[in-house]
């Protein structure tokens, strides 16, 4: 019986964890049906690294952005120099960016300020924008609305575990919400329940890996052939068999994630 596809929507390759692995890593995830995987770029100044991953491996795509929690830290981006780096054939969304006020209430103002510029060069180019969202749920819903209304742009609310609340103003934009480990946890049926709630043709999967591992691997390190343990919580959350909730899925990432498809049927 053949392994049923999916894609490992968001993982961090070039963290230390992964050094000198790869190969393996990517091997093992291949064994686990996981063909694809974009991995994703938190401060620009790594940028090179992470696309020279991209190149290495066939099934490997890219993201860059700035990550909220090191926007005090970085650079501010610029809608240009966001744009220049989607001329890459495999740098396939803008992010991760987002707003984050557990760690870093003291930078609000700088994380919005970042943000707003990824939801312009998404705006631009037509890539995804890739979200962080971690308790700031109403300046979240209100940034995403008003750059929407500005100009409609495409995103994914990754590893998804904020209210339903944030949830539902996603979806009525039209965004999509990640799947990570933390749904797979036994003490996240709330965030089961929202899944449950959306549109099978909005939901994607990922590990963002090495964090968040699912079970039965919890509390260790994360890695992209995870991302199947997900889908298969994923697909008992919306009562589906394993095969026909991978194959919505990579349905849905093909929408969302154009290029890449577009890519790789090139």
């Amino acid at each position: 019986m053949t392994t049923p596809q999916i894609t490992d929507s968001h993982c961090h390759l070039d963290f230390p964890d992964f050094d000198g692995e790869l190969p393996d890593l990517i091997s093992r995830a291949n064994d686990a049906g996981v063909t694809r995987m974009v991995t994703i770029c938190t401060r620009l100044r790594n940028a090179d690294t992470v696309r020279a991953i991209s190149d290495a491996h066939a099934p490997v795509f890219w993201a860059a952005g700035t990550h909220p929690l090191s926007a005090h830290e970085e650079p501010l981006a610029s809608v240009d120099e966001l744009i220049a780096l989607t001329e890459h054939p495999k740098m396939v969304g803008i992010g991760e960016t987002g707003l984050d006020y557990h760690y870093s209430a003291d930078s609000i103002e700088i994380q919005q300020k970042s943000l707003r510029i990824h939801i312009a060069a998404a705006r631009e180019t037509g890539l995804p924008l890739i979200i962080h969202a971690r308790a700031a749920d109403d300046d979240m819903a209100r940034i995403l609305r008003e750059e929407h209304e500005n100009g409609a742009y495409s995103c994914v609310m990754h590893c998804f575990s904020s209210s339903a609340e944030l949830g539902r103003a996603a979806l009525d934009l039209g965004f999509y919400l990640s799947m990570s480990g933390i749904a797979a946890f036994p003490k996240s049926q709330e965030v089961r329940d929202i899944f449950a709630a959306a549109p099978i043709d909005r939901i994607l999967v990922e590990t963002d890996a090495p964090y968040l591992a699912p079970p039965p691997h919890r509390g260790k390190r994360n890695e992209p052939a995870y991302s199947a343990l997900t889908a298969k919580v994923g697909a008992d959350t919306f009562g589906m068999n394993y095969a026909d909730f991978a194959a919505k899925t990579q349905e849905n990432f093909d929408r969302l994630f154009a290029k890449a498809a577009a890519y790789e049927a090139g």
